[in-house]
């Protein structure tokens, strides 16, 4: 099942407190990003994002899914109302991701 866009949007919205957010399409569904970095995916209408130990510590509630079938577990975030806690868990993951790659033209 796609994501609705328009919920799409309102987690965009959401997450903004934390950085730029863009979204990517993806069959479908879609990766998130903040500040260029990817920090999660939107898949089946459900907030993902990806497993840090900063992130665990900013975490309400631990639940760990597959965004999809055969993907890696991801943080589940239920709670995508609530848009300090979405920055302040996407500011504490961020600095534990690996930074974009250059594209050399």
């Amino acid at each position: 099942m796609a994501s609705n866009s328009d919920l799409v949007q309102y987690i965009c919205d959401q997450c903004s407190g934390a950085g730029i957010i863009d979204v990517k399409k993806m069959m479908g569904d879609y990766c998130i990003y903040c500040n260029g970095i990817l920090f999660g995916l939107i898949c089946d209408n459900n907030l993902y994002v990806k497993v840090t130990e900063p992130g665990r510590n900013v975490l309400r509630e631990l639940e760990l899914r597959p965004p999809y079938p055969g993907a890696k577990d991801h943080f589940y975030i239920n709670d995508i109302d609530d848009s300090d806690y979405l920055a302040a868990l996407i500011k504490a993951t961020l600095p534990a991701l690996p930074l974009p790659k250059s594209r050399k033209k």
